[in-house]
């Protein structure tokens, strides 16, 4: 009895020791613990994204990968496999876990080995949040004490929250919604049981048992997982047996990206880091830009498919390199899946190794493992390049063509699958007999450079941006960074700077050529017409419609050039780097694609300058709006409701608003955009485009001349579009800007090396007859990617009828000379002119003919 009292006696001590030395280490560590209730309000660092207009996912940047959830949105069986691994008793004990921290006490006195088995799930938020990962009884210590505070301040919920949102789980990853994005690409609703075990496996050790490395040794860990939710009556035996046999499907999956427009998010991500820091990358902003889904993808195919088809009709530059020759060995299957999975994907193309060669038709192994073969018809066109004016001649075997060993550019056709095709054992493996393949053709990555930029004359909302084939392949974006001569996509800006100074669409300009001796060179300047053909006095409506160069040239000395760089830079385009001579007036200046799109907005909107902008709005972590773009917007009818009245403040506090009618919303007169010309001359001069598409209308036929965008017509088949075409001296710039209803477009191509040309296709018999011939030139060689885009992005568009302003009138004119008439033939036509301008004379002429009812006034 008495040794009982002593034993019960030194209990009670050492107890109460124990619990003064605990009270004494809290209030030791007490000062030096952090404010555990500011986990309430944490901020997850989470990337920044970016969106389309219509929710495309464009990009996200930042180092950590997460998405939050609440814990309402995490499935049951996650949860489960969470805590049946990490902490089973988590919803019952009170931050630590007595069992655990005495099992680990034993673990320790029997091994001499510190165990981190005793963390519990409130442990391990404590030491994520507050504390660094290394292994020291001080660090345990503080932990268990913060451990306690945060049981105290939060609910179990609100810390499993935390530590599932938390968590570092390989890959960048932190938290189970990005790991299952970028393990499985998948949401975690979608998650299987077996995927959800792997990635209730990995806090333990998230490299050694990563699924994507360590597949076996993840495989191991997942049967732990699912053996403890076994055990704890999670899952029964048979959920247990399926579930542990299942095959580990773990591949890397990037961010979620489900519209490309890398150029475009490039630009969000510099303006955005310029806005906000370096913060905007950890801080979970969500930024909406102004692009469509539908017209960016549209841009994107567009701008690929004709820089291909150029780069196509100017030959084939061979192989990118060679694995083997015919003498050599050939490489097995997965050595050369292993070789080509270092080349870069650009677009659609993947690189191939070519196996066999026969003579209309070639085997290849393509980059990732897939079989393919490449038919005749999807590799005839590749003759020899040799200059980019020269090119050899037609093929006319695949041997031509390629070599065994040869690693090409492939891109995939529409049609997939030729199960006809036999697979011997020299195209491919030693073990196939037959199998599936794809079929392919051959193509190759484009060396010329491209750029198209749609935005809304409206508003100057970027509709469409595309800077170049790949931002794989160059980073370099040509809309807002490559600024090239413009070539005849100058034009227009002279013709509205004639027309302000009181010419017409039917002034004359003599349509010959010009020799003007230079003393400053020594030698006579002869600009001359594209092609080569002078027509004589010519209309101002046919001399832009068909781009006619003297006729320019006449139009600058008639103004002068101090006239004419006045009025382009109301255009917005940079005065003190315009040439200050002639050559200006065909298209001596470099400005880049943003800058002409802008700049063609102002007649596609009435006579207005736009400023260009991509980011509408941008939101918070939290939903919340930080910035919303308010662009300053054209609006004809606003001002001229502004123009009757005393003053805007009257007017907006006006009954019934009458400012409500422009459907738009702006605070003061400053939200609307400047008009730099009259809506008048914006009209002429988009009249005169429209000609440079329509040319000489349903009288085409009889009055035999086209506008040099005569294609466009062709292929759109709707009048309320106007373009103009644009080629530089030597052909090394190629352009076409135009526009439709709310919609102006530049395409541009070129080499980023300046002295390089665009040269030409040499004759072929053999091409199809898709593929022309001939010099490159705007209308050959960029209009058709504005087609292509256009074909898209006024899809579903009604056409619209040209609205003439009310200060133009239409009188009837001679169409050679440009006077009235009084005839009504195919020799006449209905003319547009600012009131005021209109002919005052009459042609002579001696028959009046019938009118025509086929006439057609636009």
């Amino acid at each position: 009895m008495k040794w009982l009292k002593r034993l019960l006696f030194l209990v009670f001590l050492g107890t109460s020791l124990g619990l003064a030395a605990i009270t004494a280490l809290y209030f030791y560590f007490a000062p030096q613990l952090p404010d555990v209730s500011t986990l309430r309000d944490v901020q997850l660092q989470t990337p920044m994204r970016v969106f389309s207009a219509d929710g495309e996912l464009i990009s996200q940047f930042g180092e950590k990968r997460r998405i939050p959830l609440q814990i309402e949105e995490v499935p049951e069986q996650m949860l489960q496999a969470f805590l049946a691994t990490e902490d089973a008793r988590f919803y019952s004990h009170p931050g630590i876990d007595p069992i655990g921290i005495t099992r680990a006490a034993v673990n320790l006195i029997a091994t001499g080995e510190k165990s981190q088995g005793a963390s519990t799930i409130t442990q391990q938020v404590a030491r994520n949040f507050f504390l660094t990962r290394e292994k020291t009884y001080i660090r345990k210590i503080k932990e268990i004490f913060l451990a306690i505070k945060i049981e105290q301040e939060l609910s179990k919920d609100e810390i499993l929250a935390l530590y599932l949102n938390k968590i570092p789980l390989g890959y960048r990853s932190f938290g189970v919604g990005a790991a299952a994005q970028v393990y499985y690409g998948k949401t975690v609703d979608q998650l299987t049981l077996p995927q959800i075990a792997v990635i209730a496996g990995l806090p333990k050790a998230p490299s050694a048992l990563n699924p994507i490395r360590s597949p076996e040794r993840a495989k191991d860990r997942r049967r732990v997982v699912l053996g403890r939710m076994l055990e704890t009556g999670y899952i029964d035996q048979a959920t247990f047996d399926e579930a542990s046999q299942a095959p580990m499907t773990a591949t890397y999956h990037g961010a979620e990206i489900t519209l490309a427009a890398p150029y475009l998010a490039e630009m969000v991500r510099q303006q955005i880091l310029q806005q906000f820091g370096e913060d905007a990358y950890t801080t979970g902003m969500d930024v909406y830009t102004t692009i469509s889904a539908k017209r960016q993808n549209a841009a994107t195919l567009a701008l690929r498919a004709n820089l291909k088809s150029y780069d196509q009709r100017h030959g084939f530059r061979g192989a990118v390199k060679q694995l083997w020759t015919v003498e050599q060995a050939q490489l097995s299957a997965d050595e050369i899946v292993k070789q080509l999975s270092s080349l870069p994907n650009y677009g659609e193309l993947r690189a191939a190794a070519v196996t066999s060669i026969e003579d209309k038709q070639a085997k290849v192994i393509v980059k990732g493992g897939s079989f393919g073969v490449i038919a005749w018809d999807d590799m005839k066109w590749a003759r020899r390049f040799i200059t980019d004016t020269r090119q050899g001649p037609a093929p006319k075997s695949a041997q031509e063509i390629l070599n065994v060993g040869d690693v090409i550019w492939v891109e995939p056709l529409a049609t997939q699958v030729n199960s006809t095709v036999e697979v011997s054992d020299v195209a491919f493996n030693d073990d196939a007999e037959q199998q599936n393949i794809s079929n392919y053709s051959l193509s190759q990555l484009p060396d010329a450079g491209a750029a198209l930029v749609a935005i809304s004359p409206l508003d100057g909302a970027i509709e469409a941006l595309v800077g170049g084939f790949s931002f794989n392949q160059s980073k370099f974006n040509r809309v807002t960074q490559a600024s090239r001569q413009v070539g005849s996509n100058i034009k227009p800006f002279l013709y509205s700077a004639a027309f302000e100074q009181g010419m017409t669409l039917a002034s004359l300009e003599n349509d010959a050529p010009i020799n003007r001796w230079d003393k400053a060179m020594g030698v006579a300047w002869r600009p001359k017409n594209s092609p080569p053909v002078y027509d004589g006095p010519i209309r101002l409506r046919v001399a832009l419609a068909q781009s006619k160069n003297v006729v320019s040239v006449r139009l600058m000395r008639d103004l002068g050039v101090d006239t004419i760089i006045e009025h382009l830079a109301k255009f917005g385009f940079p005065k003190n780097e315009l040439p200050r001579n002639e050559s200006l007036s065909l298209g001596s200046a470099s400005l880049t694609p943003m800058q002409v799109a802008s700049a063609y907005g102002s007649f596609a909107n009435g006579g207005y300058l736009v400023s260009p902008y991509f980011i509408d709005r941008i939101e918070d972590g939290e939903g919340n709006i930080i910035f919303q773009q308010v662009p300053k917007v054209a609006c004809d009818s606003c001002f001229e409701i502004i123009d009757k009245a005393p003053n805007l403040e009257e007017l907006l506090n006006q009954a019934g608003d009458p400012l409500k009618q422009c459907d738009i919303s702006f605070a003061d007169e400053s939200d609307l955009a400047p008009r730099i010309i009259s809506a008048e001359n914006a009209f002429l001069v988009s009249q005169a485009m429209n000609s440079a598409v329509w040319g000489g209308g349903s009288w085409a036929h009889k009055t035999g001349w086209n506008g040099t965008g005569w294609r466009a017509a062709r292929a759109l088949k709707r009048r309320d579009i106007a373009g103009k075409t644009g080629t530089t001296n030597d052909a090394k710039d190629a352009w076409f800007s135009g526009f439709g209803p709310d919609l102006v477009v530049t395409s541009w191509i070129g080499f980023d090396d300046f002295n390089r040309e665009l040269g030409e296709a040499s004759y072929n018999a053999n091409l199809d007859k898709n593929q022309v011939t001939g010099k490159e030139f705007g209308a050959r060689t960029a209009l058709p990617a504005w087609i292509d885009f256009m074909e898209v992005g006024l899809a579903g568009v009604p056409e619209q009828t040209w609205q003439a302003p009310r200060n133009v009138s239409t009188v009837r004119i001679d169409r050679t000379t440009g006077l009235l008439t009084k005839s009504s033939d195919h020799t006449t036509r209905f003319e547009f002119f600012e009131e005021g301008t209109e002919p005052t004379e009459y042609v002579k002429q001696s028959v009046n003919s019938v009118f025509d009812s086929e006439e057609e006034l636009f």
